[in-house]
């Protein structure tokens, strides 16, 4: 099933029929690995010059706060000292105690209102939306930023619960001014659908993080993807 809400797929036509332009600027939004120690640091740093990214997500599981501070802190240095908002997976206290740009919210991880009332007017705040018409457009009325749509794709980063169509982003192009995310096993290879259907922003982590040349030829490679 392509959307928790209905029985019915959505119509594959539908953002066409109404007139939407697919395929518009899309952007790449990285995905943290769940290790970020080591040398990742260095991996962040090649992976964002190697060109545009719009945001990275630090998610990482499994510690207290202190710790994820610890390993959050020279990672948003270096996305500041190049203009990429850091957003936070999850955890608003988190994002407030080191002065992220933003929180990503699962459906079980706060209301974007309590998130907007902590974090201030400027604040880039997410929501996941699943395959979900009705939680996104309650997530848009809730004042996020951003909705989520995904998995579009198996992947290795997370346990596979909900499958969206592209359907899902031509159609929210279509009645919404929020930007959305597409995210879910994306990759260089199978990301062009999402690009046409409309998605404002590509979530990839693996494509990137696991690319065997490394992470800055995985970002070249989505670049290159995503401009068609």
């Amino acid at each position: 099933m392509t959307d928790i809400d209905d029985p019915l797929a959505l119509d594959p036509d539908f953002a066409d029929r109404f007139g939407a332009e697919g395929g518009g600027h899309c952007e790449l939004y990285l995905i943290s690995p769940t290790d970020v120690g080591g040398d990742f640091p260095e991996r962040l740093v090649a992976a964002l010059d190697a060109g545009r990214v719009a945001a990275f997500q630090f998610r990482v599981k499994g510690v207290d706060q202190h710790e994820a501070a610890r390993l959050a802190e020279p990672l948003r240095a270096i996305c500041r000292e190049r203009d990429v908002a850091f957003i936070v997976n999850d955890d608003m206290g988190l994002a407030k105690r080191i002065g992220a740009d933003g929180v990503h919210l699962g459906q079980e991880d706060g209301d974007p209102r309590e998130a907007r009332r902590l974090l201030g007017p400027e604040a880039q705040i997410g929501v996941t939306c699943h395959a979900s018409r009705h939680l996104a457009m309650e997530a848009a009325e809730a004042g996020a930023d951003y909705v989520a749509f995904g998995a579009f794709f198996a992947t290795t980063t997370k346990a596979v619960e909900h499958h969206a169509d592209p359907a899902m982003l031509g159609w929210w192009t279509t009645v919404s001014e929020v930007p959305c995310v597409a995210i879910g096993g994306i990759t260089a290879q199978n990301c062009g659908p999402l690009v046409s259907a409309g998605a404002d922003f590509l979530a990839v982590s693996a494509g990137v993080w696991a690319h065997p040349d490394g992470p800055a030829a995985g970002v070249r490679a989505m670049l290159a993807a995503m401009q068609g």
